[in-house]
Protein backbone atom coordinates (compact mmCIF):
# COMPACT_ATOMS: atom_id res chain seq x y z
CA UNK A 1 0.00 0.00 0.00
CA UNK A 2 1.09 3.83 0.44
CA UNK A 3 0.46 6.72 -1.44
CA UNK A 4 1.59 6.73 -5.12
CA UNK A 5 0.72 10.58 -5.69
CA UNK A 6 -1.50 13.71 -4.93
CA UNK A 7 -4.21 13.16 -7.50
CA UNK A 8 -6.91 11.13 -7.51
CA UNK A 9 -7.60 8.47 -4.44
CA UNK A 10 -4.81 6.48 -3.02
CA UNK A 11 -4.96 4.12 -0.06
CA UNK A 12 -2.76 3.91 3.01
CA UNK A 13 -2.30 3.25 7.04
CA UNK A 14 -2.50 5.74 9.73
CA UNK A 15 -2.13 5.76 12.92
CA UNK A 16 -2.53 8.14 16.20
CA UNK A 17 0.08 7.33 19.23
CA UNK A 18 -0.39 8.65 22.38
CA UNK A 19 2.66 10.04 23.12
CA UNK A 20 3.32 10.93 27.30
CA UNK A 21 6.44 13.21 27.17
CA UNK A 22 7.36 16.44 28.66
CA UNK A 23 3.88 17.15 27.72
CA UNK A 24 1.17 14.97 26.64
CA UNK A 25 0.07 15.14 23.12
CA UNK A 26 -1.01 12.86 20.42
CA UNK A 27 1.12 11.58 17.25
CA UNK A 28 -1.21 11.50 13.80
CA UNK A 29 1.00 9.70 11.35
CA UNK A 30 -0.30 9.00 7.72
CA UNK A 31 1.48 6.89 5.36
CA UNK A 32 2.83 9.12 2.31
CA UNK A 33 5.50 8.97 0.05
CA UNK A 34 7.46 5.91 1.60
CA UNK A 35 7.04 7.34 5.62
CA UNK A 36 4.73 8.49 8.23
CA UNK A 37 3.96 11.83 7.91
CA UNK A 38 3.97 12.83 10.93
CA UNK A 39 1.97 15.78 13.35
CA UNK A 40 1.83 16.93 17.41
CA UNK A 41 -1.47 16.99 18.33
CA UNK A 42 -1.64 18.64 22.02
CA UNK A 43 -4.79 17.90 22.70
CA UNK A 44 -6.84 14.33 21.82
CA UNK A 45 -7.70 14.22 17.86
CA UNK A 46 -11.58 15.41 17.54
CA UNK A 47 -13.96 12.34 17.21
CA UNK A 48 -16.76 14.50 16.16
CA UNK A 49 -17.40 17.62 14.34
CA UNK A 50 -16.97 21.18 15.56
CA UNK A 51 -13.79 20.87 17.15
CA UNK A 52 -10.63 22.12 16.09
CA UNK A 53 -7.12 20.95 16.96
CA UNK A 54 -3.54 22.21 16.70
CA UNK A 55 -1.66 20.06 14.30
CA UNK A 56 2.20 20.97 14.34
CA UNK A 57 4.15 18.78 11.87
CA UNK A 58 7.01 16.74 13.11
CA UNK A 59 9.69 14.73 11.49
CA UNK A 60 8.67 11.79 9.27
CA UNK A 61 9.37 8.45 10.57
CA UNK A 62 9.67 5.11 8.78
CA UNK A 63 6.39 2.88 7.92
CA UNK A 64 8.04 0.48 11.09
CA UNK A 65 6.88 3.05 13.64
CA UNK A 66 3.52 2.61 13.35
CA UNK A 67 3.83 -0.51 15.41
CA UNK A 68 5.41 1.08 17.87
CA UNK A 69 3.97 0.82 21.72
CA UNK A 70 6.27 0.93 24.58
CA UNK A 71 9.07 3.71 26.29
CA UNK A 72 11.26 5.93 24.90
CA UNK A 73 13.99 5.95 27.29
CA UNK A 74 15.02 9.41 29.21
CA UNK A 75 17.69 11.18 27.31
CA UNK A 76 16.41 10.29 24.29
CA UNK A 77 14.60 12.68 21.66
CA UNK A 78 10.73 12.44 22.82
CA UNK A 79 11.41 10.09 25.76
CA UNK A 80 8.06 9.38 27.76
CA UNK A 81 5.50 6.24 27.15
CA UNK A 82 4.12 5.77 23.70
CA UNK A 83 0.40 3.74 22.94
CA UNK A 84 -1.53 3.45 20.07
CA UNK A 85 -4.26 5.26 20.67
CA UNK A 86 -5.86 4.11 17.10
CA UNK A 87 -5.12 3.08 14.01
CA UNK A 88 -6.79 1.91 10.38
CA UNK A 89 -6.87 2.63 7.02
CA UNK A 90 -7.60 6.16 4.67
CA UNK A 91 -8.11 6.82 1.43
CA UNK A 92 -6.40 10.39 0.46
CA UNK A 93 -9.11 12.47 -1.12
CA UNK A 94 -6.96 15.76 -1.78
CA UNK A 95 -3.17 17.07 -1.05
CA UNK A 96 -2.06 20.18 -2.03
CA UNK A 97 1.02 22.18 -0.05
CA UNK A 98 -1.59 23.78 2.29
CA UNK A 99 -4.28 21.02 2.75
CA UNK A 100 -4.41 17.63 3.26
CA UNK A 101 -8.01 16.04 3.11
CA UNK A 102 -8.55 12.14 4.26
CA UNK A 103 -11.28 9.42 4.75
CA UNK A 104 -10.22 7.91 8.08
CA UNK A 105 -11.83 4.34 8.70
CA UNK A 106 -10.06 3.58 12.50
CA UNK A 107 -11.53 2.12 16.00
CA UNK A 108 -12.18 5.64 17.22
CA UNK A 109 -11.19 8.13 14.12
CA UNK A 110 -14.08 7.43 11.40
CA UNK A 111 -14.93 10.00 9.01
CA UNK A 112 -13.38 12.57 6.80
CA UNK A 113 -11.11 15.45 7.90
CA UNK A 114 -8.86 17.83 7.01
CA UNK A 115 -5.44 19.55 7.73
CA UNK A 116 -5.33 23.36 6.97
CA UNK A 117 -1.99 24.88 6.94
CA UNK A 118 -2.12 28.14 8.96
CA UNK A 119 -0.63 31.02 6.36
CA UNK A 120 3.04 32.07 6.81
CA UNK A 121 3.24 28.82 8.64
CA UNK A 122 5.66 25.99 7.85
CA UNK A 123 4.50 23.46 10.61
CA UNK A 124 1.55 25.01 12.35
CA UNK A 125 -1.84 23.17 10.59
CA UNK A 126 -5.31 23.04 12.29
CA UNK A 127 -6.89 19.97 12.29
CA UNK A 128 -11.12 18.95 11.87
CA UNK A 129 -13.57 16.56 11.10
CA UNK A 130 -15.88 17.38 8.68
CA UNK A 131 -19.35 17.92 9.14
CA UNK A 132 -21.87 19.69 11.29
CA UNK A 133 -21.42 20.63 14.97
Amino acid sequence: MGLEDSYGESEGIFVVQKHSATHLHYDLRLEMDGVLKSWAVPKEPPTGPGVKRLAIQVEDHPLSYADFEGVIPEGYYGAGKVEIWDRGTYTLKERTDDKVVFELRGERLRGTYYLIRFKGSDKNWLLFKKGKA
